[in-house]
């Protein structure tokens, strides 16, 4: 018994049952603790199910407890002694026999408990000729001698109720407040008695079957079935410990029992806790409670899978974090890489055009741009603003779509397609005017060489292609690379395999820029550039 749950159902009623279906299927690891003692016991057929009618209830309690080991499932009968919160947020549920069991999050179905009217000889009647409900009762005592013993005001409308069932209707005002004129019109209406007076005894003939009461002045009154309203409490033996809070359920202004507030999936406010059926509604009967098991199912289970997606995401972006460059982490793709990269701040790069390209393209007349590795869009946005047609790519789609907002933010959004594209598979169609990769270096095995390739390729006579990259990593990561190679200017020039007397070199350098290091403090860091131009 010492196992860790994802889900453990308190309560194997019609709600806790059905709750626990609904998680099984959904392949949780599902645990139900029941007492076998379930507050319909005494009646004889489960009604108002459909498809079940007239079903005993433990026949129906047996099916569902079979239905659920079917998908894994596992019940256990016992009475919890003991819940409590650990500071890992799951919960630990101990049992009667001291065993225990931890789970994720908890399903309270534990129902209510009534409190009959303290008459001699009711409660063993209970479930028999002794009744509170005519949708679950009523068509087994029709046309029967029916007594409705008042406790609280509710008691004309029982007996009105009860009414539809039989003619013959019997009010015992008992211990209630004396009906109002109004009342007392409405049932001489339909023919109810009102008879004065306490009831003290239940009678029972030789049959062992109710025969009616005796009222404390003596007089016995014949009837076959009795109608009570009873106080009902939600059941939370044992689960003090969690922390959930009762409140008065009212009915037409008189409170009739306690129940645990929650939401309309039975979350409560007690985290990782839910509830339904009777516990949470006092009025609901075997379908609607079965029904709202199956809401707080489902509520568990996207509880769940919420908090699974965020472990899930915080491990994907702490790997990504622990990733040096050069290198991706077994189980991640570049793409993951880098939507992880951009999804760890709203801006990684500075918003800013690089500063070579502002430097060697200030002057160059608009045309069609080719942005390859775009990020967040600092050098497309520049080129639009300065009247270029731009199609711009990257591997990220959570850059891109980052990128588009700036560019429109900047009144330039028309003039740029923004496309994804894993440039070692696929690359955009046409020629352009202006080729860029400043900067495309990656994690992962980046084919740089031939996507450089690529790009020359893409450019329209005339054209120009612009590289600029690393020459070489920084001071503070020298250490932990020894093998990266940056090439220099003229080993990306080699690289391209260009057809002699079809390009003209403008530009192939290093520069030194200053670069801001992880501690705050200025850096030189010094990278390459080269200009080329495809001859008319």
């Amino acid at each position: 018994m010492d196992a860790t749950y994802d889900v453990v159902v308190i309560g194997g009623g019609a709600a806790g049952l059905s709750g626990a279906l609904a998680l099984s299927r959904a392949r949780r690891k599902v645990l139900v603790i029941d007492s076998g003692q379930p507050r319909n016991a005494p009646a004889q057929g489960v009604h108002v199910l459909l498809g079940h009618e007239g079903v005993p209830p433990r026949d129906l309690l047996a099916t569902g407890r079979k239905e659920i080991a079917g998908y894994g499932g596992h019940l256990v009968t016992g009475t919890v002694t003991a819940a409590e919160r650990l500071g890992d947020g799951r919960f630990r549920v101990t049992l009667d026999d001291g065993t225990g069991v931890k789970a994720a999050r908890l399903l309270v179905a534990t129902g209510l408990a009534d409190e009959l009217p303290p008459v001699p000889g009711l409660a063993a009647r209970w479930g028999r000729e002794v009744l509170h409900c005519p949708y679950c009762h009523g068509w087994e005592v029709r046309d029967q001698a029916i007594g409705v013993l008042a406790t609280s005001p509710l008691a004309t409308h029982q007996a009105l109720l009860w009414r539809q069932w039989s003619d013959d209707v019997t009010l015992f005002l008992h211990t209630a407040p004396e009906p109002g004129e109004e009342a007392r019109e409405q049932l001489a209406a339909r023919g109810v008695a009102v008879v004065e007076g306490e009831v003290a005894a239940v009678l029972v003939d030789d049959h062992d079957r109710l025969s009616g009461v005796r009222l404390a002045g003596g007089r016995e009154v014949p009837r076959q079935a009795l109608a009570v309203g009873t106080r009902l409490h939600a059941r939370l033996d044992g689960l003090a410990g969690l922390g959930l809070e009762t409140a008065e359920q009212e009915m037409n202004g008189f409170v009739v029992g306690t129940y645990v507030p929650a939401d309309p999936m039975g979350k409560t406010g007690v985290p990782g806790v839910y509830v339904a059926g009777n516990v949470h509604n006092v009025v609901d009967q075997v379908v609607s409670a079965a029904a709202a098991g199956v809401r707080a199912g489902a509520a568990i289970n996207a509880d769940l899978i919420a908090e699974e997606a965020r472990a899930a995401v915080a491990a994907r972006r702490a790997a990504i974090a622990a990733t040096p460059p050069g290198r991706i982490t077994e189980g991640l793709t570049d793409e993951d890489f880098w939507d992880g990269r951009y999804r760890q701040s709203e801006r990684i790069w500075s918003g800013d055009p690089n500063a070579i390209l502002v430097r060697e393209l200030s002057d160059v007349p608009p045309g069609t741009a080719l942005d390859l590795g775009s990020g967040e869009g600092g050098d497309a946005i520049w080129l639009a603003g300065k009247g270029w047609k731009v199609t711009a790519t990257d591997l990220s789609g959570v850059a891109l779509r980052r990128a588009a907002r700036h560019a429109d933010e900047a009144g330039v959004g028309d003039r740029i397609d923004w496309q994804q594209h894993d440039l070692g598979k696929t690359f955009p169609e046409g020629t352009f005017d202006l080729v860029t990769a400043c900067y495309l270096h990656s994690s992962g095995d980046l084919p740089r060489q031939a996507i450089l390739r690529r790009a020359a390729a893409a450019v329209a006579p005339g054209g120009l292609l612009l590289v600029a990259g690393h020459a070489g990593l920084p001071a503070w990561q020298q250490h932990d690379h020894p093998d990266v190679h940056l090439p220099t200017p003229q080993e990306v020039l080699d690289s391209l395999e260009l057809r002699e007397g079809e390009w003209e070199v403008l530009r192939r350098e290093e520069f030194d820029r200053t670069q801001t290091g992880p501690d705050g403090q200025p850096t030189t860091r010094t990278d390459n550039v080269l200009l080329i131009r495809r001859l008319p």
